[in-house]
């Protein structure tokens, strides 16, 4: 089997500009937006949004793996640019500012989406890695309880989000909470 030929520049313009105003579309109106209209609204015909995205479900899914992504890519950025220990930290509060901004596009694309799709199979893994990835350095520093996961940290970050309920102040707080019980005890 061949991979898949690279998209021109215009056509990989396009893809982006469809992603960027489906996502605006899906937080506005739901995964029920008219497609049509997110091809106008992106500047392109309908066929060359059916021709990148042949159904409702392919957009659904093509927003929510690119945000997810852009997440998980943050993670190794981060610990290429930072100690450990505030690279978790950054991660993490990242992590809490996307699912908090995003909380109902997030929610809407996921409820839209199969659970048993690839694509919610990747998504689920590229954050597990992510959160693997930030919080082994810090605990082999030292600086983070040997007893916590990977998953641990997602779900305090989606945790956090809900009793936030959209408060950046508050979730702030929480997290500056958390953050501190991740740390090992003091003997």
């Amino acid at each position: 089997m061949t991979a898949p030929r690279p998209m021109r520049a215009d056509a990989r313009r396009n893809y982006e500009r469809i992603l960027s105003t489906a996502r605006e579309a899906f937080l506005e109106h739901g995964p029920e937006a008219p497609l049509d209209d997110i091809a106008r609204r992106a500047g392109v015909g309908a066929g060359t949004l059916y021709r990148h995205f042949p159904t409702r479900e392919t957009l659904i899914e093509a927003v929510y793996r690119h945000d997810i992504e852009e997440l998980s890519k943050a993670a190794h950025r981060l610990l290429a640019e930072y100690e450990p220990v505030t690279a978790l930290e950054l991660w993490i509060r990242e992590h809490v500012a996307f699912v908090l901004h995003k909380r109902g596009l997030a929610a809407t694309l996921k409820a839209a989406m199969d659970r048993d799709s690839e694509t919610f199979a990747l998504c689920k893994k590229l954050m597990n890695d992510a959160a693997a990835a930030v919080l082994t350095p810090a605990q082999e520093a030292g600086a983070v309880r040997e007893d916590v996961r990977p998953r641990d940290l997602l779900l305090l970050g989606h945790g956090i989000c809900v009793a936030a309920e959209g408060s950046e102040e508050t979730a702030d707080r929480l997290l500056t909470v958390m953050l501190d019980g991740l740390r090992p005890p003091k003997v």
